[in-house]
């Protein structure tokens, strides 16, 4: 029976060893469509899911990972790819779907937004977005700083800026996938450890791909977590304002 949210996160521990027992593919496969549901910046979905199955693949992903028993005994895995250089791509499939949208049976606020969706994707994402060798963007950062001296402004412009967007979004597309795996009696790993270069060359990516996590998956061997949970105490890192 599947957990519930409470109980999938209750569940999920980072798992270093996996048993022999195999995992379905159709399954994992149905978390990553989960994964694709997670909320990210903009709707632009600047992410990639590669779903790794055969052995040999899992080998050389071995090696990129540093051999680590997360690696060595996983039986599938999972790398979440951050592809902020898709945003034209994204960013024009999202103008499409929203220009089949029927205006002749629409209220005279439901054309305004229709409008302000259109501008926002058309005009507002490519005027972020584009940038040439980070200087467009460090422009666009001190004119936001500066504009941000009289109003509340977006200020997140500068190509380090748009990296961090793309892969804040791509870590809660992780998020939901383990969570996912955890409500299946599944178990997951998210890997720092690994040669990202290695990693890309591996799964053949292109130079703007970024690798924003490598994750193992299997099923937990009674070996494969470290003790009990640890976290500092909630009151800790809870503020109510």
């Amino acid at each position: 029976m599947e957990k519930t949210v409470t109980e999938a996160i209750a569940y999920r521990r980072s798992v270093r060893v996996y048993k022999e027992d195999a995992i379905e593919v159709k399954k994992v496969k149905e978390c990553l469509v989960n994964a694709s549901l997670a909320p990210n910046s903009s709707n632009l979905q600047l992410w990639n899911f590669y779903h790794i199955t055969d052995k040999e693949t899992l080998k050389k992903m071995t090696v990129a990972c540093l051999g680590q028993n997360a690696a060595r005994t996983a039986k599938q895995m999972v790398v979440v790819v951050a592809r902020k250089d898709l945003w034209k791509k994204r960013a024009a499939a999202n103008l499409a779907v929203i220009n089949k949208s029927d205006s002749s049976t629409m209220s005279e606020n439901e054309l305004r937004g229709l409008k302000t969706a259109q501008t926002y994707y058309g005009k507002l994402i490519p005027a972020i977005y584009t940038d040439f060798l980070g200087i467009l963007g460090m422009i666009k950062y001190l004119i936001f700083q500066v504009v941000g001296l009289f109003k509340p402004t977006y200020r997140q412009a500068r190509l380090s800026d748009m990296r961090i967007v793309a892969h804040k979004s791509a870590a809660l597309a992780a998020q939901n996938f383990m969570i996912s795996m955890a409500a299946i009696g599944y178990d997951t790993c998210p890997m720092e450890g690994s040669d990202t270069l290695r990693v890309k060359k591996i799964l053949g990516l292109p130079r703007g791909a970024e690798i924003n996590m490598v994750i193992s998956c299997g099923i937990r061997d009674a070996t494969g977590v470290w003790g009990e949970r640890f976290r500092v105490p909630f009151d800790e890192v809870y503020k109510e304002i």
